[in-house]
């Protein structure tokens, strides 16, 4: 623990005056497996860490990625939204994504359930398969929605890479999750 307002009464003076929503800038200065580290343009120096700011992995994009180091860059300057005060570290949580236009969102404002779309299979999984069908926007079609007839395993039916047309079943905007149907896209075999 790095103490109380007593130890460091810069930063945790600095810290205690932002808002949540609040934009911030800074320049990325360390990347992690856990996070991104951002020096803040208007704050003090953090007395262990190369920031003030932290990212943490999730919160650095909307869209599916393998590596921090796919969305940003040491020496990046960058605008994030303020989260929380991390008063254990020091630090001011951030969120690159927030200051960014959730695609899920918008997609979910043009579509609506019953509506055909094309996607590729991205993934299979036991339960079933992701298809993507918009840029960084994926949904699952469940294992029963693949055909008419019971499937044991996806590979049965599909493997990645397949183009699908799909029927979208449910938009679920809170958990930013889509559900799809491939069987009501095919002729009734039974």
């Amino acid at each position: 623990m790095m103490g109380g307002p007593s130890k460091n009464p810069e930063l945790w003076a600095f810290l205690e005056s932002l808002h949540y929503g609040e934009i911030l800038s800074g320049t990325v200065t360390a990347i992690e497996r856990f996070g991104v580290f951002v020096a803040l343009d208007d704050g003090p120096d953090h007395p262990v860490f190369p920031g003030v700011g932290f990212i943490t992995i999730p919160e650095l994009s909307w869209r599916h990625f393998e590596a921090a180091s796919d969305v940003v860059q040491v020496g990046q300057r960058v605008s994030c939204e303020f989260l929380q005060f991390d008063t254990w570290n020091l630090e001011a949580r951030l969120s690159l994504r927030a200051t960014q236009p959730d695609p899920f969102q918008a997609l979910a404002d043009g579509i609506v359930v019953g509506q055909k779309l094309h996607g590729r299979v991205t993934q299979l999984i036991p339960f079933g398969v992701f298809v993507q069908i918009a840029d960084g926007i994926v949904g699952l079609v469940h294992l029963r929605e693949l055909a008419w007839t019971p499937v044991e395993t996806p590979s049965d039916v599909v493997q990645v890479g397949d183009e699908l047309t799909v029927v979208v079943t449910e938009i679920d905007r809170e958990r930013r999750r889509l559900a799809l149907s491939r069987r009501q896209c095919l002729s009734d075999q039974r």
